[in-house]
């Protein structure tokens, strides 16, 4: 029952995810769209309440309940950074807005994106840990709570993996080629009156021509 409700707790976040944005860019409503979208936070409130009526009606604690704390840990840790990414995208798309910056690829700054990731992955590790220890104290000494303390571990496991691979960003820096265009996300929006067009000759090197 529990995967069941994982599997529909993520179909509906895409779909409150779309209605929100379709109202928010496509109806121009604005409002609506936001309600849509605050109300993806109730689905994980559904499934926790699920996942502990399970445990509570005496079910083991099995892999099917670390699923859940690590799917909850994981649209905590991730899902606002998602929903902004893809509104960004939608903004452009649909109205008009301007296109989203993009992540930055090379040096320092590249290094600290990928260390704001790493700490979405850490969030997610720490609320996954937090359900589970709940979940564990819940069941108390006369159940089985392994699988529990199994999914901690694969938690962490996966928030040490990120993190190294974070980490490697800031000790060996990706250096731009030096023929390498300059980032478009960089460059500030500016009239196009003020752009040069550089297929309009300069009026020096025509007088130079005759």
């Amino acid at each position: 029952m529990i995967v069941t409700l994982i599997v529909i707790c993520e179909v509906g976040f895409w779909v409150l995810l779309t209605a929100g944005l379709a109202a928010r860019y496509l109806l121009r409503m604005p409002r609506t769209g936001l309600a849509l979208l605050l109300c993806e936070p109730l689905l994980e409130v559904v499934l926790l309440v699920a996942t502990a009526i399970d445990l509570r009606n005496g079910a083991d604690p099995s892999w099917e309940h670390g699923l859940a704390a690590l799917y909850i840990g994981y649209t905590v840790g991730h899902g606002h950074r998602t929903v902004t990414w893809l509104d960004g995208h939608a903004a452009h798309r649909l109205a008009g807005g301007p296109p989203p910056v993009k992540p930055p690829r090379y040096g320092r700054a590249r290094a600290r994106h990928e260390g704001k990731v790493w700490l979405g992955t850490a969030v997610a590790a720490v609320v996954a840990t937090v359900l589970l220890l709940l979940a564990v104290w819940y069941v108390g000494s006369d159940g089985s709570t392994e699988s529990l303390w199994a999914w901690m571990g694969a938690a962490w496991r996966a928030a040490g993996i990120h993190g190294l691979i974070a980490l490697s960003y800031a000790l060996w820096p990706r250096k731009a080629p030096k023929d390498a265009p300059a980032d478009p996300s960089a460059v500030p929006a500016r009239d196009p009156e003020h752009v040069p067009d550089l297929t309009v000759r300069d009026p020096r090197q025509n007088e130079e021509q005759v």
